[in-house]
């Protein structure tokens, strides 16, 4: 089996394209060529050859009258081609690798169409110019494009087969990267499928208004703040670094606003300035933005917890 995709300089969307074909064809062949005859001989032509047919592995984009896009309207690229194909099966592949997880298809769809949503239709905006990077300053579009050769390369290296041989060890090193992200971005989401119902089961304590969990590890914001309105605080039990830990819940994933903060007075305090104030005698401490802080004990975070709920009523009651 042979992957085509074009020579000369490559973008995110064409490097992300052939990591996700290699991830399902480890043993497929890849060839960087403008040469037509080869990219027409090829199982798949990716960001070449100037056809959209998925089911003779054609994912051109560049080609007169091409007006794919989502639903959403945003437009595809090769990336997002390769993705709608092939992203379900990805996905599955990688749950599997590396989450020893077989998730069934409705599961491993729904996966791949998040990660299009955060990732990959970035990609496409980036590389047909409706966006200047994805997403971000220095986004991940950007992060491969500095894989290429620049000018100084081109001139250490010449212009012919030893710059070539160096760009193409380049792009693979690029897409390994890539590969790295995808690998990551299915774990997070199995991992958050396999926390949801340790989340929704986790102890609630003081009236349901904090709830504890017995891993801190595990992912709780979305389930939180989606289906648990009462909780104010979070509790959790930092296994790697033995110690307990009290989270404020997030409003959004778009801000650090919070339901409620922890007391103003804890802010930027470490173990013994933040002993005194709280009377936890193993207080560790609280991060400047009262988003979190920390005691060596259960018994330390739980009385830091009525503390914060404390404040919280105080401020309820006090006068406008």
């Amino acid at each position: 089996m042979l992957i085509a995709t074009h020579g000369g300089k490559f973008h995110a969307d064409d490097a992300w394209a052939v990591a996700v074909l290699k991830i399902l064809y480890p043993d497929a062949g890849l060839v960087r060529t403008r040469d037509a005859a080869i990219i027409d001989s090829a199982d798949f032509a990716i960001d070449v050859g100037g056809v959209w047919d998925p089911a003779t592995g054609r994912f051109d984009h560049h080609q007169k009258g091409f007006d794919g896009a989502r639903g959403s309207g945003v437009p595809y690229a090769s990336a997002g081609l390769v993705w709608r194909e092939y992203g379900a099966r990805c996905v599955a592949a990688l749950a599997q690798q590396h989450a020893g997880q077989a998730l069934s298809a409705e599961t491993a769809q729904q996966i791949a169409w998040a990660i299009d949503g955060d990732i990959v239709q970035y990609l496409d905006l980036s590389d047909v110019g409706a966006a200047k990077n994805a997403p971000g300053g220095y986004g991940l579009s950007a992060v491969v494009s500095g894989y290429n050769l620049n000018w100084m390369d081109e001139q250490r290296l010449g212009y012919g087969d030893a710059a070539e041989a160096f760009r193409t060890a380049q792009f693979e090193r690029a897409m390994a990267v890539l590969t790295d992200i995808m690998a990551n971005a299915v774990k997070y989401r199995v991992g958050a499928l396999q926390a949801l119902e340790q989340v929704r089961g986790s102890e609630a304590l003081e009236g349901g208004r904090v709830l504890f969990l017995k891993n801190g590890a595990m992912p709780w914001s979305t389930v939180v703040r989606k289906e648990m309105p009462d909780v104010l605080f979070v509790i959790s039990h930092n296994l790697a670094e033995q110690r307990y830990m009290i989270h404020t819940v997030p409003v959004s994933t778009e801000n650090f606003d919070a339901r409620a903060d922890l007391p103003e007075a804890w802010a930027g305090l470490r173990d013994a300035d933040l002993a005194a104030v709280t009377g936890v005698p193993d207080a560790g401490f609280c991060h400047n933005g009262r988003f979190i802080a920390a005691a060596k004990s259960y018994e330390g975070i739980r009385t830091m917890a009525r503390l914060a709920l404390d404040e919280v009523d105080r401020l309820a009651k006090a006068p406008v």
